[in-house]
């Protein structure tokens, strides 16, 4: 599966990216595949391992804000690995021809 995520903290002002960084590295360090872009990071894996991650970044960002808002997407996909890349791939593909 690939679940695409956004954590953001409330009520500790505008600027919010020490806090998005400590969710990211809890991804990054997780050693599942990844992306992470301006609005949202994708990670890659079994259901469990990849919900555990997403709790994990979650709580990272909860230890330090009084308040944290979570939006999630899941592409479920049984027997698909590396859709992170594959999926890219396909698109490019398409704009190529």
């Amino acid at each position: 599966m690939i679940v695409a995520f956004s954590v953001t903290p409330l009520g500790v002002g505008e600027e919010v990216g020490e806090y998005v960084a400590d969710a990211v590295r809890v991804v990054r360090e997780s050693g599942l595949p990844h992306r992470t872009d301006a609005m949202f990071t994708s990670v890659e894996g079994e259901w469990d391992e990849v919900m555990d991650v997403v709790k994990r970044a979650v709580a990272a960002v909860e230890a330090r804000a009084p308040r944290v808002s979570v939006v999630m997407k899941a592409d479920i996909r049984p027997g698909v690995t590396d859709g992170l890349v594959s999926k890219v791939a396909t698109v490019e593909r398409y704009l190529e021809g």
